[in-house]
């Protein structure tokens, strides 16, 4: 591999072996707001994952390939809110609506597919 590719891949390693070190209490619980007379702090899912991929040698011709790789992504998502009022927290959830968007078309094509089969049986037991 060039030494362009290796400097690029050690570059990547060496970010993402300092994910751990910038993934604090702050990446997931926010910063607190004054809202008339309580404090609201806002709290997330943070997730995240990274690839690297190397390559070396060709099939044709020995030293004809090379190749390398890398990437990542991240996930933040809110799922509630702190309500701190004199003494009291209240935990008030964030629905996730594309999640329960999902459940609801998972089950309706669920329904779909029992009901088609239950009219396809029924169909032949008549012919």
């Amino acid at each position: 591999m060039t030494t362009n590719g290796q400097s690029a891949v050690e570059s990547l390693v060496g970010q993402v072996s300092q994910v751990h070190e910038r993934a604090t209490v702050k990446t997931v619980f926010g910063d607190p707001m004054p809202l008339d007379g309580r404090t609201i702090i806002p709290v997330a899912r943070v997730g995240y994952a990274f690839g690297v991929g190397m390559g070396r040698g060709g099939l044709e011709k020995e030293g004809s390939g090379e190749g390398g790789g890398g990437g990542g992504g991240l996930n933040v998502r809110p799922v509630a809110v702190l309500e701190v009022r004199n003494d009291e927290v209240r935990v008030k959830p964030i629905p996730d609506v594309t999640r329960l968007a999902l459940a609801g078309m998972l089950l309706a094509a669920w329904n779909v597919f029992w009901i088609t089969l239950t009219i396809r049986a029924a169909m032949r037991r008549r012919a």
